[in-house]
């Protein structure tokens, strides 16, 4: 047996896999053991084919692979490996193969249906509260949190302060934690709007806190606190589009106001990347970074606004 013949034995096995071929299936049909054949694919064979690229002698090099493992047999693997290349070239994956699937998207459409269930406690409708990026300022902006028709999915309505509507979806994890997704750009183009929100351990909770992700003008990501202040719980769109956004400068929002200000808008709540980086990307472009947005930070703080 010869380094080609491990070679192409392990690239066969890896052609069934990605084919959507289970471990299992490829044992019974080379009649090994699954044990065996799963660590000889993950183990024995990588590390035998990696030792030979050093220059190690073929014996030497299969020798060490097979210490690696301990219920790989030298003896008996040399004495199958002829009869297990040819079951390997023997066997093809068939249209009725159950292909690999990805995991984490099917765990999406799973949460998301289970969101539907628990979206009452969160209906409703509510005002953001955040710093905006234009000035030392509050933003505030209504939001919609509902269910599809088919309570497929929890659906949310976002109005920015600038008049422009996005739908996006929600995920709610067992009454700890929330995801709430927009693209804010036109189709095809993706620019993902992302919140995360920590859910009271009550029912039907009237304040909201977490934190959230949006691109700026040069599509650079940022991140601020934000407050969800229930409004309603109404969940009729006529009731939302009553409602508008806006930004409040500093030295103009009202008192009752102030300690949402003072929750979202403070020094250290505003976190961005540096537009341009130096050609090296390295470490002083993190402390860079840093000094950049404290001096914007401190620089908001210092912007006075004419009254209007």
């Amino acid at each position: 047996m010869s380094m080609d013949d491990l070679s192409e034995i392990y690239k066969r096995i890896e052609y069934l896999r990605n084919n959507g071929v289970k471990m299992k299936d490829i044992a019974d049909h080379t009649q090994m053991a699954a044990s065996v054949l799963s660590a000889l694919y993950s183990c024995v064979l990588p590390a035998y084919m990696g030792e030979v690229k050093k220059g190690v002698a073929e014996e030497e090099a299969l020798d060490y692979a097979l210490s690696q493992v301990n219920n790989v047999s030298k003896k008996r693997l040399m004495g199958s490996l002829q009869d297990v290349k040819t079951r390997l070239f023997e066997m093809e994956p068939t249209p009725n193969t159950e292909k690999r699937k990805n995991l984490f998207l099917e765990m999406l459409v799973r949460d998301a249906q289970a969101s539907a269930q628990e979206a009452c406690n969160y209906s409703g409708i509510y005002l953001s509260y955040s710093l905006s990026s234009a000035a030392d300022a509050l933003k505030i902006e209504p939001y919609l949190i509902t269910v599809s028709e088919n309570y497929e999915y929890v659906r949310v309505v976002h109005m920015s302060a600038y008049g422009t509507t996005h739908t996006g979806i929600g995920l709610f994890n067992n009454h700890t934690s929330a995801y709430i997704m927009f693209n804010e750009r036109e189709t095809p183009e993706l620019a993902l709007f992302t919140i995360y929100l920590q859910l009271p351990m009550y029912d039907f909770p009237q304040m909201l806190k977490g934190l959230y992700l949006c691109l700026d003008y040069n599509r650079n990501p940022i991140a601020r606190r934000i407050l969800f202040i229930k409004q309603s719980d109404s969940t009729s769109m006529d009731d939302f589009l009553t409602l508008k956004g806006e930004i409040i400068p500093k030295t103009q929002i009202p008192e009752a106001l102030m300690p949402y200000y003072r929750y979202t808008c403070q020094p250290g709540d505003y976190i961005k990347t540096c537009t341009v980086p130096t050609p090296s990307l390295d470490a002083n472009d993190l402390e860079r970074e840093k000094k950049d947005a404290e001096h914007l930070s401190n620089h908001l703080r210092t912007i006075s606004f004419p009254p209007s």
